[in-house]
Order: C-alpha cells, then structure tokens, then sequence
C-alpha cells in the first residue's frame, strides 16, 4: 500500500484509535476496583472525622475500631442490617434504591448515631455526616465537605470552628427538625441553632436546607424510644 495515501493515512489512524482505546479501556478496568477502594476508605474517614477519630491512616481498623454498623433505617423507624456492598453515594442510594441508611457505632463505650447528609451549596453539592449521641436528638460531632464552595466563604464548612459549633445542640423539637444554621449573629435558639458564615450566605442556606431535608427522614427513628 502506498504510504504516501489518503487511504493509508485514514486507515493507520483508525487503526492507532482502536489499540489507544483498547489500551485505555484495559488500564481504567485495572484500576477501577483501586479507585472505588479509595472511594470506600475516603468515604469511612469522613464518618470517622464526625466521631473525633481524624488523621486516621489504616480507615478500616479505625472503622472496626468503633464497631461501626451500616444499617437502614425502616419505615417505622426500626433498624435492620444492611448487607449489600458499602456505599458511599448516599443521595444516589435513597433516590434509586430507597434506602436510608445510618451508622451505629461505639465510642468509649458509648452508642453514636452518624447519619449522611447531603444538598446543594453555592457552586456545587455539599455533603456530610451528623453523629449523634445515644439520646439520639444530641449532635456528638459534624463533619462537612464540598465540591466547588468559594475558599475562605462558603468552603469554610470544612472549617473545624464551624463544624464545632454543631456539638451539643438538639436536632428535634418534638416531631420537627429544629436544627439549623442562621445567618451569622441572628442565632435566636442557641440549643438548635448555629451561626452562619460570613460572607458565605448562601451556601450556609445550603447546610441549613440539607440538614432540615436529610434529617426529616429518620424522624421516625430519632423520636422513638426504642
């Protein structure tokens, strides 16, 4: 074949796409079970971050450490074993499969709720988990992240002086989530409420509204006795 030809041209450059996208294809298969294991490890760090347990290096000893349970949360507000493969796209599992699901676990020898949060911030999504106590209605710890938040505004949800300020309030006000985030220097209930942050009005709107939204499906759960 003449090298020199359009023929041969179009040819070789089919043929170098085909090999470029096989070779692709195989190296994003040998890596997608090591991607999705640091998801995993990611993803347990944070829950662990929400019960004090940070600058953890081995996340699933640090995770057996405090006998965390992944369990879903029923309609009556029961608890039952999850038994499938851990998540870690929590919105996802509620829209698609319907699960709620929560995490029970010991700290001290004491139990701790931790229940996944997630919304929406001012460029992008927001998420998190809220650790409660046994009492199931008192914050024990907050841990909160973002994809695309403003840096020194809306991204200081990651701040720890903004996520310590969660620590002892009530989430429930009888049947009703209570709460909240306001806006900075208007907190008028200290036991539910929280200040915002400065200059970050919107996306402390966006933790507000995710917690009211995320929290509100285990009312059930978090006024039962049992």
């Amino acid at each position: 074949m003449n090298t020199n030809s359009n023929a041969y041209t179009i040819i070789y450059a089919s043929v170098m796409v085909v090999i470029v996208a096989f070779l692709l294809a195989f190296v994003n298969s040998g890596l997608r079970e090591r991607q999705n294991k640091n998801i995993e490890l990611d993803t347990k760090k944070q829950i662990l971050s929400s019960l004090g347990v940070k600058d953890v290096t081995d996340a699933d000893a640090a995770f057996a450490g405090v006998d965390a349970q992944d369990m879903i949360v029923n309609e009556d507000g029961t608890l039952a074993p999850y038994e499938g493969k851990f998540v870690t796209a929590y919105e996802k599992e509620a829209k698609e499969n319907g699960r709620t699901h929560i995490f029970v676990c010991m700290v001290d020898g004491q139990t701790k709720y931790v229940i996944p949060v997630y919304g929406a911030g001012l460029w992008g999504a927001i998420w998190g988990y809220v650790a409660l106590n046994s009492d199931k209605n008192t914050v024990y710890g907050t841990y909160f992240s973002h994809a695309s938040e403003t840096p020194g505004l809306g991204a200081e949800i990651t701040a720890t002086w903004f996520q310590t300020q969660f620590e002892g309030k009530h989430v429930m006000d009888g049947t009703t989530v209570a709460l909240s985030v306001e806006k900075n220097g208007k907190v008028e209930k200290p036991e539910f409420q929280v200040d915002g942050i400065s200059g970050g009005t919107i996306t402390s709107k966006g933790v507000d509204a995710m917690l009211k939204a995320c929290l509100a499906n285990y009312t059930k759960f978090l006024t039962s006795n049992e």
